[in-house]
């Protein structure tokens, strides 16, 4: 499944956010390792949404 991430320069980097995920955020020094970072955090909510919601299914 794919998911929209918002990107925002600043001078201390770039902060990642998925619109589709409320809390879903990341940051990275780099473009490149702020939606490597992203990619795991994404993961990982959904990880936590099938843990604690039973019988719901998060597609990866």
């Amino acid at each position: 499944m794919k998911y929209t991430v918002l990107i925002e320069e600043s001078s201390e980097g770039f902060a990642v956010s998925v619109p589709g995920l409320p809390g879903c955020h990341s940051q990275g020094e780099t473009e490149a390792e702020a939606l490597v970072n992203i990619t795991d955090a994404i993961r990982e909510y959904l990880d936590v949404v099938e843990q604690y919601r039973p019988g719901c299914r998060a597609y990866k």
